[in-house]
């Protein structure tokens, strides 16, 4: 009944139908994005990430389901980390890479995988389309699947055709209809409280002051800027920064409403930023970077500013990106990501399998030992860690 077809490059797929399927809560999946980190070679052979989206049509010819795939020589920008998957392989004298990963290059959001149009069929397309993938897998020359920050239905209805569902965490914030700054922070412990105050006051203390500029309306000498200050944070760290000016000035033009730039200033000089994506719901922290070192700058730029925006904007929920324990403290709780993978070899699936059961209890213990950090009055906790 329905035709798997798969495209080298997003713009054989009409941009109107691929973006019909994609959730308004999920910007990074728009056709826009995907499609100007192609023409700005943000992916490609040279970086290991190698566009093949997957596009399920039935009968009559219309897109029903897709998604966003990559043939991958690397495992680097997934943050789904499996490179001791990768040297097992190695050690075993077999072949890890070419593997296929199913995700928004650079992009540790949680957002459906199985693009489909909400309506009575989708559940029909959506195992669909998952059949016709694992059935073209078995013909590729490749180790693996993978489906990179699943949310939970598609994690579950994926393990159910018997991929391996491997347990992660982040740390999220939910608007729980705050008013403000202030009433969110009477909802913290007096010290985690005076924690927040403080290294507010310090960034005001230091003459920093603020903005917060939707993407369209970004001067080209700001987004110049901003891109020398991601790309420093990479050579600091030494990293890659993998997106171009040019990626960001076309986003900027063709979905602009949907970013968000935190800009800090010293004086009239712009020494910091921070870049964000704003779904319907949610906004996503991505990138940052800074030219000086100010006391408090980054946890302002990068978490105070962005939930000052959320409860304005009255957006349900921020993710401000991988990794950082230190978000605890400051309101952003444990929460379980997703992600689910198939592996061709039986040896190798057997002994990934039972990694991730392993992985996923010390998981699980690690939410809860965090949890027991919260920022929260004890009256709160229970209803902050529900959210």
């Amino acid at each position: 009944m329905f035709a798997l077809s798969v495209h080298p490059r997003l713009a054989e797929i009409p941009r109107a139908d691929w973006n019909r399927l994609v959730d308004p809560d999920t910007p990074f999946l728009r056709h826009e994005f995907l499609a100007a980190m192609e023409e700005h070679e943000c992916v490609g052979e040279a970086l290991g990430w190698i566009p093949q989206h997957l596009a399920l049509h039935d009968p009559d010819g219309h897109l029903v389901a897709a998604a966003p795939a990559y043939i991958k020589y690397n495992s680097y920008g997934e943050l789904v980390f499996d490179w001791a998957w990768a040297d097992a392989y190695r050690r075993a004298g077999l072949p890890y890479y070419p593997k296929l990963v199913i995700a928004s290059p650079y992009t540790p959001a949680t957002g459906p995988r199985l693009l489909t149009a909400p309506g009575p069929q989708q559940s029909a397309h959506q195992q669909a389309l998952i059949d016709a993938i694992q059935a073209r897998a078995t013909h590729w020359p490749i180790s693996s699947v993978h489906w990179l920050f699943t949310t939970g239905e598609e994690t579950d209805r994926l393990a159910q055709q018997g991929l391996l569902p491997r347990l992660g965490c982040q740390y999220h914030w939910h608007n729980r209809g705050y008013r403000d700054f202030d009433d969110f922070l009477d909802t913290f412990s007096a010290e985690k409280r005076k924690k927040i105050k403080r290294e507010r006051r310090r960034v005001s203390d230091a003459g920093l002051h603020l903005r917060r500029v939707p993407g369209d309306q970004v001067t080209d000498e700001e987004w110049a800027i901003f891109h020398r200050l991601y790309s420093r944070t990479f050579d600091k760290r030494g990293g890659l920064p993998t997106l171009s000016r040019a990626f960001f000035e076309e986003i900027a033009a063709s979905m602009g409403e949907q970013l968000l730039l935190v800009l800090a200033y010293h004086g009239h000089r712009l020494v910091a930023a921070a870049f964000n994506l704003i779904g319907r719901d949610s906004l996503y922290g991505r990138h940052w970077g800074s030219f000086d070192e100010f006391h408090s700058l980054h946890f302002e730029t990068c978490y105070y500013q962005g939930l000052e925006y959320c409860i304005e904007h009255r957006l349900s929920r921020f993710e401000p990106g991988a990794q950082g324990e230190y978000k605890v403290s400051r309101g952003f709780l444990p929460t379980p990501t997703w992600s689910a993978h198939w592996i061709a070899d039986p040896r190798f699936r057997q002994a990934i399998a039972q990694f991730v059961d392993q992985e996923a209890q010390g998981v699980r213990d690690y939410l809860d030992a965090m949890r027991e950090h919260s920022p929260y009055k004890a009256t709160e906790r229970t209803t902050a860690n529900r959210a």
